[in-house]
């Protein structure tokens, strides 16, 4: 591995190491403690964690579940993303038993339950929507129904967090039928059971919505038009360091009345400074236009899903 592919790996790592982070802390913090419902595989471990007394934690059920799903990501996805996920799911399992463990509760008290389930619900959706966005962003997982959604829209192109979302709903609806316990040991009352599931809804539907936010924003590119007549330097930097494709057209400055070379190029919002300041290094005085673009499709962006890309296969 060369410099730059060590590079890469560690800032992948590190990206899905935080993230996992935020999604444990969202339901150690703020959805535990107030007995809350979430959805997903997580939703349906914390169900059978109130069920037991406590007795089996979010995290052994979590992992049961998500090992079953992963050999089937591993088959579907690439072994790439099964070896992310694997790491996702190993971190995710023993920090949802841990953080439970070690943070005091003086800090759960004060964060979560003093401040109502309500706005418990508002905090862990956030926290955990942008951890699950996070890990899903460098090509892995939380695991659970996050598999299942990325297995979909490799083949169409239907939102993770739409689907995700109603999957949720499902194993939400579903904490009705089983008994709850808080950790005091006191059996959950049917009209605060019916409660929790609106809260429920709240918390999958604000997840949604932030995981698709998150995932739209660090996937947004821009076109770039730069006029020099440094050009050349320029498309062969753009090209060969930046690994971007370039296209050169043939313009006319109207004022000059004199021939121009434009340079066009596509990349990711997130590598933009980079490439400003490759142009700036060659011509300070180059011409720039940037423009947000969506729905770029081709090598090194977007691929074509469902019937469309299998028409073009053909």
């Amino acid at each position: 591995m060369n410099r730059k592919s060590v590079l890469v790996f560690l800032k992948e790592y590190a990206l899905i190491t935080l993230g996992i982070l935020l999604y444990v802390l969202g339901w150690s913090i703020f959805l535990v403690p107030n007995n809350l419902v979430g959805g997903g595989v997580s939703g349906a471990a914390a169900v059978v964690q109130y069920a037991t007394h406590g007795a089996v934690k979010i995290g052994y059920t979590y992992f049961a579940v998500n090992a079953v799903l992963l050999v089937v990501a591993m088959f579907t996805l690439g072994k790439s993303f099964g070896g992310k996920t694997i790491y996702a799911t190993i971190l995710a399992s023993l920090g949802l038993n841990l953080f439970q463990i070690i943070i005091p509760a003086e800090i759960t008290q004060i964060l979560a339950v003093d401040n109502g389930k309500l706005m418990s619900t508002i905090m862990g959706g956030i926290i955990i929507g942008i951890g699950i966005g996070m890990s899903m962003s460098q090509g892995g997982s939380t695991g659970g129904t996050d598999i299942i959604a990325l297995i979909v829209n490799k083949y169409r192109n239907v939102s993770p967090g739409r689907m995700i979302l109603m999957m949720d709903v499902v194993i939400i609806l579903s904490s009705l039928l089983v008994p709850s316990y808080t950790a005091a040991g006191e059996l959950v009352p049917w009209p605060e059971k019916i409660t929790t599931v609106v809260y429920g809804f709240i918390l999958v539907a604000l997840c949604s919505t932030v995981l698709d936010y998150y995932l739209a924003g660090s996937k947004q590119s821009v076109q770039v038009f730069v006029l020099s007549r440094k050009y050349e330097e320029i498309a062969d930097t753009i090209t060969h360091e930046l690994h971007r494709g370039v296209t050169v057209l043939d313009g006319k400055g109207w004022y000059t009345k004199s021939s121009t070379e434009v340079i066009m190029v596509i990349t990711r919002k997130t590598d933009l400074n980079i490439l400003l300041r490759r142009i700036k290094s060659i011509d300070p005085d180059a011409f720039l236009s940037i423009n947000s673009v969506t729905g770029v499709y081709g090598k090194g962006f977007d691929q074509f899903k469902g019937k469309a890309r299998k028409k073009a296969d053909q």
